[in-house]
């Protein structure tokens, strides 16, 4: 079977690459940059732009299934960059299957499309949690339009199905644990709100493996076609307990300070209208949407995908940390 992963060099696009790889799948990863992981595991790289139909196209030529992964992530930039990588970028991936008969469209999206500013998620589900409103950050605002566009491309001869795997960690991470471990080891990493609010996670095997799970069972007229899934460990942890996991994990020092949230509001608003007016670059230190998020409980109730199509967690939290250690005693960079 030969199949497309778009964003294949990122952290779970290659996670998702080596499972499809094992199954001696002709995978064709397609992506802006070279990555010799990707050249090692055999899978064929074309490089290119999302928003590129034309790119993504010729790359989805003679495949049987889209991993749709690729996406610009983060709180910060402008408001089109975002909407051409994971708006642009969605409708070509979408144009691509219909333009090749391709019947399998498995999409990354995130749990941020329900973010609804301090409203917390407890044991959320995908019925009783709808999308979010008023975002403080473009990545959710594209999210939305590229998670609905996704099922609604859903139809009898197209089944789609979005995935919504949240905080994605593990060996390998080269975003969320190197920032977490800068921050800390100069002191300038609080929890705002105190950090006791549970928050889900998902250890970056059960993040791929939750994407094979689907692509399993998706066809036409399947229980999932058409449908999004929440996606963690289900083992929500209080936000203190996993950042100072992952930051023992790596020998970094752990943090117990916290700050109201409030001041942490303030903080990101101030720090955003200082980006904008000296356009500096990088993300803010801190923004609104992440005060927010830091502060508020985000748990989500993952039986859905269990019933649908047989996802359960293989690597629990604990186990995942041990894993983590031993990586980066073998290979400090990750």
């Amino acid at each position: 079977m030969k199949v497309l992963v778009t964003g294949a060099g990122g952290f779970l696009g290659q996670a998702v690459c080596r499972l499809l790889r094992a199954r001696s799948y002709q995978v064709i990863g397609f992506q802006r940059g070279h990555y010799p992981e990707l050249a090692d595991m055999g899978v064929t790289e074309v490089r290119g732009d999302l928003a590129d139909a034309e790119a993504v196209s010729a790359a989805s030529a003679g495949c049987q299934a889209i991993f749709h992964i690729g996406a610009k992530a983060g709180a910060w930039g402008s408001y089109e960059d975002y909407h051409r990588a994971n708006v642009l970028g969605t409708e070509a991936v979408l144009a691509a299957c219909r333009s090749h008969g391709i019947q399998r469209l498995v999409y990354t999206s995130t749990p941020s499309v329900t973010h609804r500013a301090t409203r917390p998620v407890e044991g959320g589900n995908e019925i009783d949690t709808p999308y979010g409103t008023g975002f403080k950050a473009h990545y959710p605002t594209t999210k939305v339009i590229a998670e609905q566009a996704v099922l609604a491309g859903n139809g009898p001869t197209l089944a789609t199905v979005a995935l919504r795997p949240r905080l994605i960690w593990g060996p390998g991470d080269n975003q969320l644990l190197p920032r977490l471990v800068e921050r800390a080891r100069a002191g300038r990493l609080r929890f705002p709100g105190g950090g006791g609010n549970r928050i889900d996670t998902t250890y970056i095997d059960n993040a791929a493996q939750a994407h094979l799970d689907a692509f399993d069972h998706l066809w036409p007229g399947s229980a999932c076609a058409g449908k999004a899934y929440f996606i963690s460990n289900g083992e929500p942890r209080p936000l203190r307990d996993v950042v100072n996991g992952l930051l023992a994990a790596a020998d970094a020092p752990t943090v117990d300070a916290g700050l109201p949230f409030w001041l942490a509001y303030a903080a990101g608003a101030a720090l955003e209208a200082v980006w904008h007016l000296l356009r500096l670059s990088g993300e803010p230190p801190m923004t609104r949407f992440l005060a927010e998020q830091m502060a508020t409980p985000h748990w989500y109730d993952i039986s859905a995908a269990a019933r649908d199509f047989g996802y359960r967690p293989q690597v629990s939290f604990d186990e995942g940390l041990r894993r983590l250690r031993s990586a980066l005693r073998t290979d400090p960079s990750g």
